[in-house]
């Protein structure tokens, strides 16, 4: 309506005027109802082109969306395992604090499985503290069994130097016997020594490792443990949030409520544009946006990212072909629209529709030496329109709540 009147100014009333003052042609005479047609052909014919023609390229260079929605994520509250609940610690619609518990479950199988671990530990240590005792009766043993090996030696060298000096008192049998009885007594000193080795190689190598792997399974038992705490994951606060004790809650198929993150729905707004305006919306372009919620505030916001994709396009392999058809309907372009100003999106709930109008900007443009008279007087029309549509979005915001409230029959 408003490029209407805009485009009459220029067409229609110029040509009134001309048959007004100079054919001397009045209203309710010459020009009636029946022959306003014939005399003001020329400026309806020029006003219903130029019209469109405006309206075209108001909506072209300065694109609007009515389905923007500022989403926002929920954090679904669920254990990481299943469970019996045995205390609630929070109510429904309560803020919490990132890491704060929200609720416990049964915990007696973890806690067995905790002691289990911790007592394991506590054997391998005390098998360390009794292998370096055993050390110590082993350096003995060795000791003692080098004494019974040299005593052996000192004797059976005695016997054979007698023998070899010709002494009827030492018989060849009697040396012999000293020979293994020495032979007997070094290998019950290298038994020792080994026993030794195979003690030190226990508290070096086998009883360390047994004890980090009783370390690790008494860790393991004490996370399994902490996972029947649940905790909040961020700052937000209880949606849908009924559990009582006794209920059982799962990963999979039982959640225990929703978590609303305390800055859910503030960041900006999701809009999808027409197709036809993928060579016009860009990163940068500043944007206007009234929401349903609060419509009597404009939002001055600005495209922070254009998605270099449609989604209607995508397409998951499965074992039947993809027929084209199967697209209902065209998808649109998305924008990511973030407010301009830190506090632009006070007073708008998470999750509110919108109407957004996003306009070009050709200043940088007309700045550069090489734009012709013509192109920069294109260009300043293209700048200058955006004003419509800013005017539009405002009537827009103006007859919103009668057009919600009144025509279509909300309560």
């Amino acid at each position: 309506m408003i490029e209407l009147l805009l485009c009459s100014l220029v067409t229609i009333l110029p040509d009134y005027l001309f048959r007004r003052f100079v054919q001397g042609k009045r209203l309710g005479r010459e020009i009636t109802l029946y022959s306003i047609w014939f005399e003001l052909r020329y400026g309806i014919t020029a006003c219903v082109f130029l019209t469109i023609a405006l309206f075209t390229m108001i909506l072209y260079f300065h694109p609007s969306a009515t389905n923007a929605i500022s989403f926002y994520r929920t954090v679904p509250i669920l254990p990481e395992g299943s469970g019996r609940v045995e205390k609630v610690l929070v109510s429904v619609q309560d803020t919490v604090k990132a890491g704060e518990p929200i609720f416990l479950l049964d915990s007696t199988k973890q806690t067995a499985a905790l002691e289990t671990a911790q007592r394991r530990l506590a054997e391998v240590d005390a098998a360390i503290t009794l292998a370096k005792s055993q050390l110590v009766v082993q350096d003995a043993q060795i000791q003692e069994a080098q004494s019974a090996y040299q005593q052996a030696l000192d004797e059976l060298e005695t016997k054979t130097t007698l023998l070899s000096r010709g002494s009827p008192s030492v018989a060849p049998r009697e040396v012999e016997r000293l020979q293994n009885i020495a032979n007997g007594r070094q290998a019950a000193v290298a038994a020792a020594v080994a026993s030794k080795q195979t003690t030190e190689t226990q508290i070096a190598s086998v009883l360390p490792a047994q004890q980090e792997s009783a370390r690790a399974q008494a860790a393991e038992a004490q996370v399994d443990l902490d996972k029947t705490t649940v905790r909040a994951g961020v700052d937000g606060r209880l949606e849908q949030f009924t559990l009582r004790k006794g209920d059982i809650v799962n990963p999979l198929m039982r959640p225990a409520g929703v978590l609303i993150p305390s800055e859910a729905g503030q960041w900006g707004l999701i809009a999808g544009f027409n197709q036809l305006e993928a060579q016009v919306i860009r990163r940068g372009m500043l944007a206007e946006a009234s929401c349903v919620t609060n419509p009597l505030k404009i939002i001055p916001m600005v495209v922070s990212n254009v998605q270099g994709l449609i989604a209607s396009g995508q397409i998951r392999a499965s074992d039947q072909l993809i027929d084209v058809q199967q697209v209902a309907q065209p998808g649109t372009i998305t924008a990511y629209l973030e407010p301009l100003y830190e506090s632009g999106f006070e007073g708008i709930p998470p999750g509110s529709t919108c109407l957004v109008n996003a306009y070009t900007d050709n200043h940088d443009r007309l700045a550069e030496k090489d734009v012709g008279t013509f192109e920069s007087i294109a260009l300043h029309v293209v700048d200058t329109v955006g004003v419509v549509h800013a005017i539009v979005l405002r009537i827009q915001a103006l007859v919103l709540p009668f057009k919600t409230l009144v025509f279509s029959g909300g309560h």
